[in-house]
């Protein structure tokens, strides 16, 4: 915005810084629209107080599980929603935390995923794509944490103002999450945690 005038007097100039910080607050694209308390995830995999299975663990290293996918369901999505992401992060992990899975693309209309959607091609049939997550595969990589203090594992859903992402099948989850962000109107989330 412009604004032209070699004076301008003082009640001129708060009118003008008014509006301009109006402007700024409407057409600012404001993380506080991510905090929807209408917005919101569970899952039956994931129940407050329930041990995860090991069909949830990592099926390599150490951690012999299955490495399925949890069930997540969401409601209460903005009605400008366009398209859904999910992501899995342990933000304990020793550096920048560890990425287990990141999918974008989940067209609106969805509310849930079932168990077990990365590697049953429940994805790909929705046209959803996946991340290469920190385990260095595609997909859904599960919790596998060194023995020691439990770690959390952040689930969030994204409700996206677009369906047009610019995101490729493999494309690492860091670089995922940099473009989920950007579109984000509103997001949810729920915390698991586990320990060896």
């Amino acid at each position: 915005m412009r604004l032209t005038g070699r004076s301008v007097s003082s009640t001129g100039h708060v009118a003008s810084v008014l509006f301009i910080a109006f402007a700024a607050a409407v057409f600012s694209n404001s993380r506080e629209a991510a905090a929807d308390p209408a917005f919101t995830v569970s899952s039956t995999d994931l129940a407050p107080g329930k041990t995860i299975g090991r069909d949830l663990l990592f099926d390599q290293s150490e951690c012999k599980g299955g490495n399925r996918s949890p069930q997540i369901s969401w409601r209460g999505a903005p009605a400008n929603t366009r398209s859904f992401a999910v992501t899995i992060f342990d933000p304990d992990a020793p550096g920048r935390g560890w990425w287990h899975w990141a999918v974008a693309g989940i067209p609106v209309g969805t509310d849930h995923l079932p168990n077990n959607a990365s590697a049953s091609g429940v994805l790909r049939k929705l046209g959803a794509i996946e991340a290469r997550n920190d385990w260095d595969t595609d997909g859904y990589g599960g919790p596998c944490p060194p023995p020691g203090k439990p770690h959390r594992y952040i689930v969030t859903v994204y409700a996206l103002d677009s369906a047009d992402l610019r995101l490729r099948q493999g494309t690492p989850a860091l670089m995922f999450e940099h473009e989920i962000r950007t579109m984000t109107i509103a997001s949810a989330q729920l915390t698991f945690t586990y320990g060896r």
